[in-house]
């Protein structure tokens, strides 16, 4: 059994999280979840604290759903965010109704439309702060919007994440 499985999940104060026969009902102040358990898993809830069990003898999902479980209580009590950098002349985003319009270069600029559950600030023109309750659908709307102009190595323009170290490379010698 892993480690990870052995801790319970805490569950905070405002986070109401029931379960109703093999679906788990997590409720916050930023929206709602719900979670269909695996067989091989059982859950035991003591007030606020959580066991996720193996219900016979393979282990193997017992880690999984119990960090499913607690990103799941994270995004309905807090969310999730992630930050993307524009670097490069004449990059810029800006937001229009309910797409992400970035101008990266090419020769018209790239429309992205934003996915339901997830909301996108542009702060600055060379800023994106991508926000959600589901931390899969905000890291893969982060990863879309990257893959349209990746940092390159050689003068490290495109779109990164805000804590992203980029290693230029050094060019051609004659």
């Amino acid at each position: 059994m892993s480690r990870i499985a052995r801790k319970p999940l805490i569950v905070p104060n405002g986070v109401e999280l029931k379960l109703v026969e093999r679906e788990v009902q997590i409720k916050g102040k930023k929206g709602h979840f719900t979670y269909q358990l695996h067989e091989a898993v059982k859950l035991e809830i003591e007030g606020n604290v959580v066991y996720v069990r193996a219900s016979n003898k393979t282990h193997a999902m017992v880690g999984t759903t119990l960090k499913l479980l607690g990103n799941m209580v994270k995004g309905v009590f807090e969310g999730f965010e992630r930050k993307l950098a524009l670097v490069g002349v004449g990059y810029r985003a800006k937001t229009q109704g309910n797409s992400l319009e970035l101008s990266l270069g090419f020769s018209n600029p790239v429309v992205f439309e934003i996915p339901a559950g997830i909301s996108i600030e542009v702060p600055s023109n060379t800023e994106i702060v991508i926000r959600g309750i589901d931390k899969q659908i905000v890291g893969e709307t982060a990863a879309k919007i990257r893959a349209i102009r990746p940092p390159e190595p050689y003068k490290g323009k495109g779109v990164r994440y805000a804590d992203e170290k980029v290693i230029i490379k050094e060019t051609k010698k004659k």
